[in-house]
C-alpha cells in the first residue's frame, strides 16, 4: 500500500470527535497521523494502520 506524507486517509473507525479522515504527517515503520477534525496528533504502528485504512483520499 503506497501511503505518503501528505495524503488524506479514511479510517473504517471514527475519531470520538466524529471525524473519519485523517493526515499522514510521517511515514515509517511506523506512522503520525493527524485527526482532520479536531487536529489531534497519535503515532500507530504500520501493520495495524493499513488494516484499518478503508480508503485513500
Amino acid at each position: 500500500m503506497e501511503i505518503n506524507v501528505g495524503d488524506t486517509i479514511k479510517l473504517k473507525k471514527q475519531h470520538p470527535c466524529g471525524s473519519k479522515e485523517w493526515e499522514v504527517l510521517r511515514v515509517g515503520a511506523d506512522f503520525r497521523i493527524k485527526c482532520r477534525g479536531c487536529g489531534h496528533q497519535i503515532m500507530i504502528a504500520r501493520k495495524l494502520l493499513e488494516k484499518n485504512i478503508k480508503e485513500i483520499l
